[in-house]
């Protein structure tokens, strides 16, 4: 037994050079092991099959979130022949929608260039009295006829119908034009009027069987 200096390292661990103590084990990171620790265990817990019951790891998704993704994969899904298939679907309900509401004058999918409350006034106004415009193809198949007959005097017949025809479809346009803006005025004051006379007298060049939309209000009846 040996007597070392107060301080000193004991003897028997210091005077054994045969089996000296490596230092990286003295002196080895405690992080390091417990990394290691832990890699082990999770490479541990994912070779585990997961409980049903246990928690995903992720949130759920939301309901709306869930149905847009259903609907966008099943959009992708559709091949072009489909796809064509159905635009051509729906291009047809659509012309059958508008051909019901110009027959029964349904607004929500009348043209635009029939919706509003301005242009079915007008329609109404023209609807509701006798336009000489509307009796123009009736009186130019009879001018037409007399024309045709070699006869001096039923030309010239025919040629003062022609004159007489077409100044009364001025006069008579003229008239509702101003009419009509002065009822449009005073019905629709602060509502765009732009068109809606035009519009009107394009519909009283035909006849009144032949109107699309189709006539709502009687001769006579005030819109």
């Amino acid at each position: 037994m040996t007597t070392g200096v107060a301080g000193s390292f004991p003897a028997g661990l210091g005077s054994n050079p045969g089996h000296p103590v490596p230092l990286g084990f003295v002196f080895r990171s405690r992080a390091k092991e417990e990394k290691a620790g832990a890699d082990k265990a999770s490479l541990t817990d994912s070779k585990q099959p997961r409980d049903p019951q246990a928690p995903k790891g992720r949130p759920t998704p939301k309901r709306s979130e869930a149905q847009s993704q259903r609907r966008s994969v099943a959009n992708t899904t559709l091949t072009r022949k489909d796809a064509a298939k159905r635009q051509r679907e729906e291009r047809r309900s659509a012309l059958e929608r508008q051909r019901q509401a110009l027959a029964g004058g349904d607004e929500r999918y009348l043209p635009a260039r029939d919706k509003g409350p301005v242009r079915k006034f007008a329609r109404d106004w023209i609807d509701s009295r006798f336009n000489v415009a509307e009796f123009f193809l009736p009186m130019a198949v009879v001018i037409l006829v007399l024309s045709v007959v070699r006869v001096p005097a039923l030309q010239n017949i025919a040629l003062l119908l022609w004159l007489i025809v077409i100044v009364a479809i001025v006069i008579d346009a003229a008239v509702s034009a101003f009419r009509l803006r002065k009822a449009l005025a005073e019905r629709f004051p602060d509502q765009g009027r732009k068109g809606a006379t035009r519009y009107a007298l394009m519909r009283s060049l035909q006849m009144r069987r032949l109107r699309l939309p189709k006539p709502q209000v009687k001769r006579g009846e005030r819109p």
